[in-house]
Formats: C-alpha cells, structure tokens, sequence
C-alpha cells in the first residue's frame, strides 16, 4: 500500500500537477490549505511545493522592489512542518519555493531577484519545456538518481539560495551562471530539494518521475 504524503498548498488549481506526481511515483499524496491546523501525524512525508517569495524578514533582510507581499501563514505552517519532519526523520521532498523555504529554515539566505530572469523565470506557455542545463554534484542523492551528469529542465523562479543553510549541501547548479538548483541533507534519512518544477515534466521527461519515485521509495 502507497504510503501518505502531506502536500501543503496556498492555491489550490497549482497543487494538482504535485499530486499527480506524487501518486505516480508511488506515493499517496494528500493535499491540504496552509489556512488548516496542519499536522504531519499519520504521514510519511513532506512534499513542499512553489508558489510566492518567503518573506525576507525571515532571512535577515529587507523586502525589494521585485519581492512578493508576504504570506507569513504559509511560512509558518511549511517552516513548522519542516521541523516536525526533521525531528521524526520523515523524508522531505521540496520543489522551487520548497527548497527556498527549506533553506530558510536552515538559517540561508535568498537571492531575491536573480537579473537574468528570462533564463530562470522565462516567458514560456509550455511550462514542461527545458530552459536550461543543471548539472549534478558527484556522489550526491540528486546524481544517484540522475543517473546522469547534466539534465535539462524547466524553470520558474526569480529567487535562489545566497547563503547556504547549515547541514545542507548543493547538490546541483545550473552549468552556465552558477545558480544553486538542488540541495539535499545527509545527516537525514531523506532531504531533497529541487529548484526546477519536475512535477511539470515527466511526461515529456520520464526520467524526472525518478525523482518522486526516489522520494516515496524512502517513506
């Protein structure tokens, strides 16, 4: 029997693509509004998806012009969510907004407005198609399951990690500028964390269902 996983979500329509990912992979995904008392009791993990900017009062810094209003709810419940996980070694899978959030937690900076945003945040209506190249660290969880050096993915962010958390390693980056594009936890029985949207992709690009096949292997 498909293991329960917690999908936190803000909007709703946005959280479907992560479920049927999810479910896929093997996993039972259960989706759940940030405005809910949320618990991660009767679950075997975490799955954290994109969505708006954490606030950078979290991080130490003052908002910019480019920088969405805050949803300290959201924050809130995702940041208290990755602690409890944490605490009981629950394996977390964090995507976009996920591995920021994630970093945050960690005591990481964010970049809050990346320059070249028509390389990250492109202006795309297919939103499953490569935007650019990531490649992965050796001997790390992300190469492990790439299978492969480089991977081409999709890309929908205009924020990326600055500071590295603490007990968190990059795992990949986009091969060209530089920018953190995975991290992951090796201390813990499972923390991966993506800044592409392979939710999007595996269709087209079947070898990014490893990724959510990986993540409901460790539950």
């Amino acid at each position: 029997m498909a293991k329960r996983v917690l999908i936190p979500f803000r909007n709703q329509k946005k959280v479907g693509a992560y479920a049927e990912a999810a479910r896929a992979g093997g996993a039972e995904p259960v989706t759940a509004s940030v405005e809910n008392n949320l618990s991660l009791d009767g679950f075997a993990g975490l799955l954290l998806t994109g969505g708006s900017d954490v606030n950078p009062a979290r991080f130490g810094a003052t908002p910019q012009t480019e920088t969405d209003a805050p949803d300290d709810q959201r924050d809130e419940t995702e940041l208290a969510l990755i602690h409890n996980a944490l605490d009981h070694d629950l394996p977390i899978f964090a995507i976009c907004r996920g591995l920021q959030i994630l970093n945050v937690y960690h005591s990481g900076t964010l970049v809050q407005h990346l320059q070249d945003t028509g390389r990250h945040d492109p202006e795309k209506d297919d939103h499953s198609g490569p935007a650019h190249e990531v490649g992965f660290v050796p001997h790390s969880k992300l190469a492990e399951i790439a299978g492969a050096a480089t991977w081409q993915v999709n890309s929908r962010h205009h924020q990326a990690v600055l500071k590295l958390g603490q007990n968190l390693r990059i795992s990949a980056r986009d091969l060209d500028d530089g920018t953190v594009e995975g991290v992951e936890r090796h201390d813990k029985r499972y923390v991966v964390a993506v800044q592409w949207h392979p939710e999007l992709q595996i269709h087209r690009h079947p070898e990014q269902l490893r990724l959510f096949e990986r993540f409901a292997a460790a539950l």
